[in-house]
């Protein structure tokens, strides 16, 4: 007997599950309209999780969902409180209030209310009342006359006044009516805490009750949340990477979704179980409250990609494996392994800017490309910067990517060898190069700053950081373009005779990038000043935005 009881409490489980995936994959409108079609609504209702629930109701918005909100158990109610009406470690009263009047209705009954109303933390409750209404005490001050809305208390003591307007006040109003015809008495001796208790051990200790409840709903504390973001020891591949894993495909692959269509019905159970759990550890980890529909859809995001990441790596890059390593790898352990890839990338970066001579007047001697993904790489979640000017850094999604940012920081630490060497070898002299130009790096440019350096190299034929002196200028407009205004072409032995100048500055396993930073600022210049040069063979008033010239102060 005993057998079948576990038999048909597993059914159940399996049909409640299948019932909230088959919710969960409707739009949220139809999927409230499917939730209170049925006569047994109530016990539909009630019987899913709560936050299940919550998510539903924060998407098709509260003022659409009131009718669940009534149909939810206290326990759920709570629930919706504690995540709806936090914001971190306060309570916002005015939220509260807005799920306390979605709750009550207009019902005349309100014995269903009052039930959630007592499922709430004593202390959430005063520190609502204690935001809205003022007691006063008419055996202190028989002549008290509030101005705004007030309500006697039974027994002839006390003036309520509520102090908000509108629908707030209506709710208010209708809270302390609903307390005071439930039981007078406890009503009084509420309202007295409410004036004599300290806001900030009540708002201490509801914290810890909700905490307290967020773990059982799978939010797990902050100190246990924060090691899923841990570094560890990558795994060997179940096989090689394939040669395609590092090459441009046709669309993103989800290792994710790849793993789960393998699995049987109750695995899959159990996998949902364990993404949940590390969707949830990674929502407090990054601070945010679980109540925030947006940050969890973000959060859960920067989950999946770091999941499908640890997955493309552990399986080789192959997604027919991807079912059999999730099988053997606990969920959690692909996030982190996700996570250390990334991770390692941020390390490099780190180092790189804290090596000697990379950093003058606090400014990275690097093109901004390369300080752009060297920014979004050193935060503390990594990011993969983006080729758009202003573009918010993303979560990293493949090893493909991961494999481009691994170039740009080769790249990133041989031009901080260029920079560094053409600058005079040691920090003082780049520093003291600088200064030669009369402003800070930040407002001067590393392009800029390189610029110069390329054109007294063409010049000069040696590296030499300084302004393009007042009387060259025709000097270096000559050895650098040719053609016609509307045709300009940049002279070959430009090229050649800025490389000449500067690879003696620079180490043997930098000039590669040398000979590239020196084609791409080449190339600005001529995109730049090319055409204004041979129409009028003299600076355009501009050339000082691309080239610092002493004859043009620098912005």
């Amino acid at each position: 007997m005993s057998e079948n009881g576990k038999g048909n409490g597993r059914d159940s489980q399996l049909a409640l599950r299948e019932l909230q995936q088959r919710l969960m994959g409707l739009s949220p409108r139809r999927r409230v309209e499917a939730l209170l079609e049925g006569a047994d609504a109530g016990a539909v209702v009630r019987a899913l999780p709560p936050e299940s629930l919550y998510l539903t109701i924060q998407e098709v918005g509260l003022a659409d969902a009131t009718e669940l909100v009534q149909l939810a158990s206290p326990a759920q109610f709570r629930a919706f409180v504690d995540l709806g009406a936090w914001k971190r470690d306060k309570v916002d009263p005015h939220a509260a209030l807005t799920w306390l009047r979605a709750a009550r209705g207009g019902f005349d009954d309100t014995s269903e209310y009052l039930r959630k109303l007592h499922a709430l933390d004593l202390e959430v409750l005063e520190l609502v009342l204690r935001e809205f209404v003022v007691l006063h005490d008419k055996e202190e001050n028989p002549d008290v006359n509030p101005q705004g809305v007030t309500l006697e208390t039974p027994e002839g003591r006390y003036l309520v006044e509520i102090t908000t307007e509108g629908v707030e006040m209506s709710a208010v109003r209708a809270l302390v009516n609903d307390l005071i015809a439930e039981n007078p008495f406890e009503a009084v001796r509420l309202l007295e805490a409410v004036r004599w208790e300290i806001p900030g051990e009540l708002e201490e200790t509801a914290f810890q009750f909700r905490k307290g409840r967020l773990v059982d709903m799978g939010f797990p504390s902050l100190e246990d949340a924060v090691a899923l973001f841990s570094r560890v020891d990558l795994a060997a591949p179940k096989k090689p990477l394939v040669t395609s894993a590092l090459a441009a495909s046709q669309g993103h692959v989800d290792y994710l979704e790849a793993s789960f269509r393998g699995l049987t019905a109750l695995e899959r159970q159990n996998a949902e179980d364990e993404l949940a759990g590390v969707a949830n550890a990674a929502l407090v980890a990054e601070l945010e409250d679980p109540g925030d529909l947006d940050a969890v859809r973000r959060v859960g995001e920067m989950t999946r990609d770091s999941l499908s990441l640890g997955l493309e790596y552990l399986t080789g890059a192959d997604p027919s494996q991807a079912t059999e390593v999730l099988r053997d790898v606990p969920l959690r352990r692909v996030f982190q392994t996700g996570f250390t890839l990334t991770l390692q990338l941020k390390y490099r970066a780190d180092r790189l800017a804290k090596s000697p001579g990379a950093v003058v007047d606090g400014v990275l001697l690097v093109l901004p490309e390369e300080a752009a993904a060297l920014e979004a790489l050193r935060r503390k979640r990594p990011r993969r910067a983006l080729k758009v000017e202003g573009a918010e850094p993303v979560p990293f999604r493949s090893l493909r990517e991961i494999s481009a940012s691994e170039a740009v920081l080769t790249r990133a630490e041989a031009q901080v060898d260029v920079l560094r060497g053409v600058l005079g070898g040691t920090p003082e002299a780049a520093r003291q190069a600088v200064a030669r130009f009369g402003a800070p790096l930040e407002s001067l440019g590393v392009p800029r700053l390189f610029a110069a350096v390329v054109a007294m190299a063409i010049l000069d034929g040696r590296a030499e950081a300084r302004p393009v002196p007042l009387g060259r200028g025709a000097e270096l407009g000559a050895r650098l373009f040719e053609g016609t205004p509307q045709a300009p072409r940049l002279l070959a032995s430009a090229t050649e005779r800025a490389l000449a100048g500067l690879e003696g500055a620079v180490p043997q396993t930098a000039r590669e990038e040398l000979r590239r930073m020196v084609g791409v600022t080449l190339a600005k210049l001529l995109e730049e000043l090319g055409a204004a040069w041979l129409q009028d063979t003299t600076w355009s008033p501009v050339a000082s935005e691309v080239l610092p010239m002493e004859s043009s102060p620098v912005p």
